[in-house]
């Protein structure tokens, strides 16, 4: 009996040391893993951020972390992140193709595909449709204004009481992308778009969170009925959803005369032949590619951006000056205006700067063996990109720990922008959606801002800059009141 009991000891513990995971040879150091968990005990799944911050303080700007057995790269500062993904950008243009996402996304689109000829053809379509977007009879910047005008509509109904603006900004992020891929909006109240903005919100939030890092680290967890599959029903929700705009879209569609984002892709699978890499099924995951990458970070940078701006009134008011300054006599602002903005564009970036909307960036995955900073980093390791310490980085930044527009002006008052600022990463795998988020932020900004003061109540206590974490960050649900500017 003693003997059978040692034995199944030393069994169980063979077992647990052969499920104990192992640095490679002059991998990144890390803190020490336990068998099956890894590295999870190290880390609050709920939001990491401030342990990765911790962890770089005793291992480097690259230190490696293991989540169940698969091992993974951080990397932090300017000068590694800038390595990595724009010195050698190949060598870590991957994706790691067995995590949470990547399962809820059935590995279409192009957001999480792997580095490739199918990732190369749709990243160049998307950029191309998007640059050349002379589709139908308005300009990019024309559908941008329809959409602030009916957000200058919901403001004017709020005068004198207090608006929670989350719905808002959400809602006419989410019109304007859907305008790009579909052709149409939706009224605010719409319930089509309540549920689409919910599933992407619920999608995102939960994308990096605790429920996620458990079903990448804990495959038997996967099959049982947890919090997860929350996440596979939205998907699943969406998807029919975009299912039915586009067969509407092949009925009502004059091939070679498109009108959005749909009409283009079905163009081209009329010229694609056989073994091309676009299909309908990846289309219905590219429009989900194209609403993420177009709504939530906007949305959330617009939210981050008045938050500011109502308990920094100075600021706001010198913004308000300079708008008035450089659009009197105009009707509306266009985007060459910001040439003639510059603090205006140093205020857009340094909220961006602030609102650091992606954390963590979207991992990435070594294509190859390589090495980063001295160390050596197998093929296939999955590396995760600390943008908020590039973002906060002393030394990049003249006030790196506050909101400051300072840190885009020069002594002269001209906007200059430190290569440091990424908010969106760089390199090939930048953001697809950073040059409509771009547009969408000056032209919304300056047009509120000439119309509206925005004023943080006087019964909302003690504002809290802390956001909420996610696969995009996004401030904590706040109300805000609006006022006619007198000079308009």
């Amino acid at each position: 009996m003693l003997a059978s009991v040692l034995l199944l000891g030393l069994f169980v513990c063979f077992l647990l040391l052969q499920l104990q995971p192992r640095r490679p040879k002059n991998f990144p150091p890390g803190p020490p893993c336990l068998p099956v968990l890894g590295t999870l005990l190290h880390l609050n799944l709920e939001n990491p951020l401030k342990d990765f911050q911790r962890l770089r303080q005793s291992y480097g700007n690259v230190y490696s972390l293991f989540f169940g057995l698969k091992p993974a790269v951080v990397i932090s500062g300017f000068k590694t992140i800038k390595e990595a993904i724009v010195i050698k950008a190949v060598d870590f243009a991957g994706r790691p193709q067995d995590l949470f996402p990547n399962y809820v996304t059935q590995r279409n689109g192009v957001i999480l595909a792997d580095y490739g000829s199918v990732w190369r053809d749709h990243r160049r379509f998307a950029l191309m449709t998007m640059r050349n977007f002379g589709l139908g009879k308005k300009s990019m910047e024309e559908r941008i204004h329809e959409e602030i005008q009916c957000t200058v509509d919901t403001l004017v109904k709020s005068l004198g009481a207090t608006l929670s603006p989350q719905f808002m900004f959400h809602n006419a992020a989410s019109n304007i992308i859907c305008k790009v891929v579909f052709g149409t909006r939706y009224e605010y109240d719409d319930e089509m778009i309540k549920i689409i903005v919910k599933c992407f919100t619920d999608l995102t939030k939960m994308a990096n969170g605790l429920w996620a890092m458990l079903y990448n680290s804990i495959p038997l967890i996967r099959p049982l009925p947890l919090p997860f599959n929350k996440a596979f029903k939205d998907m699943e929700m969406y998807l029919g959803l975009a299912a039915g705009l586009v067969n509407e879209h092949k009925k009502t569609r004059v091939p070679g005369e498109p009108r959005d984002f749909v009409d283009c892709y079905l163009d081209e699978l009329d010229q694609q032949g056989e073994g091309s890499s676009f299909s309908e099924e990846k289309l219905l995951m590219h429009t989900f590619d194209l609403y993420v990458a177009g709504t939530d970070t906007t949305s959330n940078t617009l939210l981050t951006g008045f938050l500011y701006l109502m308990n920094y009134p100075h600021i706001q008011e010198r913004c308000q000056q300079e708008i008035d300054q450089v659009l009197e006599g105009k009707d509306k602002v266009t985007f060459d205006d910001r040439h003639n903005m510059p603090y205006m564009q140093a205020v857009i970036h340094e909220v961006q700067r602030i609102a650091n909307t992606v954390p963590l960036s979207v991992f990435h995955c070594t294509t190859k063996d390589t090495e980063l900073m001295g160390y050596s980093i197998p093929k296939g390791t999955m590396v995760i990109q600390n943008l908020t310490s590039v973002l906060n980085e002393e030394g990049q930044w003249k006030f790196p720990h506050e909101f400051n527009p300072e840190n885009f002006l020069n002594d002269k008052g001209e906007f200059v922008k430190p290569e440091a600022f990424m908010p969106f990463s760089a390199g090939p795998r930048m953001c697809l959606g950073e040059g409509l988020a771009r547009m969408e932020l000056f032209l919304i900004m300056v047009t509120l801002l000439r119309k509206f003061n925005f004023i943080w109540p006087e019964d909302a206590g003690k504002p809290d800059f802390t956001p909420v974490y996610g696969i995009t960050s996004t401030p904590k649900p706040y109300t805000m009141k609006v006022q006619l500017r007198s000079k308009q």
